[in-house]
């Protein structure tokens, strides 16, 4: 422990709590100004003298956390110091500096929250694809927790942050199907075919769920581009011990296998500076969140615990295409060589076949699109992928909705031309969940 947190732990355990300006500490601590308080006259115990305490233990424990258990512990005591100061009587003098506290301590928890998820990992070895190896994690973590999901959704990012489950929960609720439990296993970059690896190898019959929802677009069914991510996935450690029949679990370790991250160098990477007017005050921020704004996660530790992924930027033309060039559709790799057949095709009819042999209802979703984003070319492919799933809908037999086209294709509800945002996720949960023509388990 540092002089200068023995220094504070010491005056905040006599008589006077003083809160020093002006220095630079490794992790966010105290205060913006000096301040000094009377002890209480009172036997009984003192809630903020003990938030100061739980704060001063979490600092200097994450001075030297080099472990997920490490990190768990100093968000442990974070919490217990939020808890303290939360306790601060509403007629105490230091009840408005306490609430300053709490959400300063919440911000400070969160980053040691985050740092443990970072540093725990399944033992299991990697699919070359983070998003699926954190989204596998928590599937099964959240199986363990509440059991098997009554409908999972999936498909690339856009089903990731364009479906909400939580949503589709509550909205399902308000239509007499309550306490459903909903996950979204959307995959960064997910194609037909990973949707049928996922679904048909790396899960098991007991793992799958009641119903699929599989949100997504052309990209997902167009055979013609290379498929990079199912390329990634299948060349993976991961994979091949798959195929050698050992399965990913959260309650044992895989033989010969060891987790190792470099904590160190990934803790600084995460360190980031407020300015204020007079001095710098040290507050852990996720790489991509905004300087100077509220602390929050970004990218896939933003992943709530239903699988979703929140996204509330929204779409503006203007400012988007200031910072981005235009790219028409003829030039988009999404809709290059199109062509719906080959091995996309068969993965879909693989995907089929097992819902059907497992009796799981199977929805395809197209998903709204921006009228920005749908010019000429992108009219043309859309109309013909529109066909082709109408085709396979009633041939293959499973439900299809196309939304691409909607009322749901409103810029606020969108991150950019063809991602929805968390309000756009919403709506399509909510459009979902009010079709009367749709069954749900």
């Amino acid at each position: 422990m540092s002089k200068l947190v023995s220094s504070l732990w010491m005056e905040a355990n006599s008589g006077a709590i003083k809160l020093a300006v002006g220095i630079r500490y490794a992790l966010p601590l105290l205060a913006a100004a000096v301040v000094t308080f009377a002890p209480q006259a009172t036997a009984q115990t003192d809630p903020f003298r003990d938030g100061v305490n739980y704060a001063l233990r979490a600092v200097s424990l994450g001075q030297t956390a080099a472990t997920a258990a490490d990190w768990n512990e100093v968000a442990k005591l974070w919490i217990r110091a939020v808890a303290s100061m939360q306790d601060v009587p509403l007629e105490n003098p230091r009840r408005a500096y306490a609430e300053k506290k709490v959400v300063e301590y919440l911000g400070n928890f969160a980053y040691a929250q985050q740092q443990a998820a970072i540093g725990y990992k399944l033992n299991y070895p990697t699919f070359n694809s983070e998003v699926l190896d954190r989204q596998l994690e928590l599937y099964l973590s959240y199986i363990a927790a509440v059991g098997r999901p009554d409908v999972a959704i999936v498909g690339s990012s856009r089903a990731l942050q364009g479906v909400n489950p939580t949503a589709l929960q509550d909205a399902l609720a308000a239509r007499g199907y309550p306490g459903r439990k909903i996950f979204n296993f959307g995959i960064n970059g997910a194609t037909a075919q990973v949707v049928s690896f996922l679904l048909g190898s790396l899960l098991t019959p007991e793992q799958l769920p009641r119903q699929i929802i599989w949100a997504d677009g052309v990209r997902a069914f167009n055979s013609g581009r290379d498929d990079r991510t199912y390329w990634e996935i299948s060349s993976s450690p991961g994979y091949r011990l798959l195929a050698a029949g050992v399965r990913p679990n959260l309650t044992s370790a895989v033989p010969g296998y060891a987790v190792g991250r470099d904590n160190a160098a990934r803790n600084s990477t995460m360190l980031s500076y407020i300015q204020t007017e007079n001095q710098e005050y040290p507050l852990p921020l996720a790489q991509n969140s905004p300087s100077g704004g509220p602390w929050r996660l970004s990218g896939i530790n933003a992943i709530d615990a239903n699988g979703f992924l929140p996204v509330t930027d929204r779409f503006q033309p203007d400012i988007y295409y200031r910072r981005r060039r235009r790219v028409p559709g003829s030039y988009d790799g999404d809709y290059a060589n199109f062509w719906l057949g080959g091995e996309q095709d068969a993965a879909l009819r693989e995907v089929v076949a097992l819902t059907k042999a497992r009796k799981i209802p199977l929805l395809i979703v197209n998903l709204p699109l921006t009228s920005d984003y749908l010019d000429r070319s992108r009219l043309s492919r859309e109309w013909e992928f529109h066909q082709y799933m109408q085709q396979q809908a009633r041939v293959l037999g499973f439900v299809w909705r196309d939304l691409s086209q909607s009322n749901l294709s409103r810029n606020e509800y969108f991150q950019d031309p063809s991602h929805l945002n968390m309000y756009g996720a919403t709506a399509v949960a909510r459009t979902l969940a009010n079709d009367r023509s749709l069954t749900w388990p």
